[in-house]
């Protein structure tokens, strides 16, 4: 289990050290380098965060005794992760802008990269609305899950309360019994 993570350490290490190695490349490259290289470091990031995901798995099945260790190590690298992502946010701030001079300019092949740009938008959109959907689904289970106990619930109380009323009447007859027992007891003496 430490194997795997140990690995996963490794592919987050390698890939956030050539993330942030192309970070500090963002701002010194000419705009279509910077469209690609921006483009890339988005896809790193995901990447990354999808190691960290795997990392806290891995570390959720660890046994409680050995987990800080490794609870520790996690906190490090999402706190790395957040750094990353605010250096790569600081550097896409400044490419931006020049994205921004680009778009309202008359450069020819500005519509050749807004196709691109709203491709790879539209590819981000698909996987939210895939990610929304998988929620969705995931709440709709749940509550019909709950609908199911709530109803298991009630049937329960209404066996219960029947249950608690046989009892009553079974008490009651017993006390007529009692009562018809020691009336005939005091007659025979």
């Amino acid at each position: 289990m430490s194997s795997d993570f140990e690995g996963y350490e490794q592919d987050f290490a390698v890939l956030t050290a050539e993330i942030t190695s192309k970070i500090s490349r963002v701002p010194r490259l000419p705009p279509d380098e910077k469209k690609h290289m921006v483009a890339n470091v988005e896809k790193q990031l995901e990447e990354a965060k999808e190691l960290l995901e795997q990392m806290d798995l891995e570390v959720r099945e660890i046994p409680p005794q050995s987990r800080g260790m490794y609870s520790n190590r996690m906190r490090s690298y999402k706190q790395e992760m957040g750094k990353l992502e605010a250096d790569f946010k600081r550097s896409r701030i400044a490419y931006s802008d020049e994205v921004r001079n680009e778009l309202l300019g008359d450069d020819g092949n500005s519509s050749e990269n807004q196709r691109a740009h709203l491709l790879d938008n539209t590819e981000r959109l698909e996987r939210s609305s895939r990610r929304l959907e998988a929620g969705y689904q995931i709440a709709v289970e749940t509550e019909q899950i709950g609908q199911e106990m709530l109803e298991n619930l009630s049937h329960d109380r209404e066996k219960i309360q029947r249950a608690r009323e046989r009892l009553r009447e079974t008490d009651a007859n017993l006390g007529k019994s009692s009562r018809i027992l020691t009336g005939m007891l005091r007659r025979i003496i």
